[in-house]
């Protein structure tokens, strides 16, 4: 279920107001759970891929072999089954933790893991112009059904300047959308490296980091970044573009990839 319609009782007008879904969302590998995230119960195959790819579990989806949908009273387990030397690898992985610790990231076991090391983009030579940008930011906020529904949700989406945009996800989290997005992407075999991420919300470090597990090389945002977010594409060599607001936008990192024409 998408929304759930509740009466308004302090309008007169007997209105009907949408309000989106939240639900607890469990991703587990080889039967133990990773992670739990609060989300939108849509596009789930998206978001379990998605999710495996942008945390690193995995590399590409042939390393996934099933994605199957368990719902219980409270919630949806994702339980997703992994290749063997992967599945290996993630147990290895949870074995070795040294402690739990409250670094705030979902699937994160130490303050490394949060600041991890990412792949270089910069020498992806992609290159989008000025309408294209203010393009894709246009044809996003056509693509939120959702969003016009309930006025309560994000949206991320993938524009590739020669076909337009692509693909549209969104969700009450402005990560899970991002998610769902990079699952729907490697699903489809579509080339990041063609395009750029748009993206509705507010651009922190996380949804840097997710763009460039992705392998895209520009990511576009209607509001702004933090500074941990900047230095963090600077290095990745990812071109971010925020405040992308009508015809306007600011240029933070890598601006020989935005062209005039």
């Amino acid at each position: 279920m998408l929304t759930r319609s509740i009466r308004d009782k302090w309008t007169e007008r007997n209105s009907v107001l949408c309000v989106p879904e939240e639900v607890p969302i469990a991703i587990s590998y080889g039967g133990s759970s990773h992670a739990v995230l609060m989300a939108t119960p849509d596009d789930l195959v998206d978001f379990g891929i998605g999710f495996s790819l942008t945390e690193g579990v995995i590399e590409n989806i042939s390393q996934i072999r099933s994605v199957d949908i368990v719902e219980g009273d409270l919630g949806i387990d994702l339980q997703i089954s992994l290749v063997d030397d992967v599945n290996e690898m993630l147990r290895a992985r949870k074995r070795n933790m040294a402690g739990p610790v409250g670094c705030g990231l979902c699937g994160i076991e130490s303050i490394d893991q949060a600041m991890r090391t990412l792949p270089d983009l910069s020498s992806i030579r992609f290159q989008i112009c000025h309408e294209a940008v203010v393009a894709a930011t246009a044809k996003l906020y056509g693509a939120q059904k959702l969003h016009r529904e309930t006025r309560a949700v994000h949206a991320a989406g993938l524009y590739l300047p020669e076909i337009g945009l692509v693909a549209a996800r969104e969700d009450v989290g402005r990560h899970n959308a991002l998610d769902k997005l990079c699952g729907h992407a490697i699903r489809s075999a579509v080339d990041p490296h063609r395009g750029a991420v748009v993206v509705t919300s507010r651009i922190s470090v996380e949804m840097v980091q997710k763009t460039v597990m992705l392998g895209c090389p520009v990511l576009i945002a209607v509001s702004s970044p933090t500074a941990l977010a900047i230095r963090t594409a600077e290095a990745a060599g990812v071109t971010l573009i925020a405040l992308a607001r009508g015809e306007d936008f600011e240029i933070f990192t890598c601006p020989s990839r935005v062209v005039p024409h």
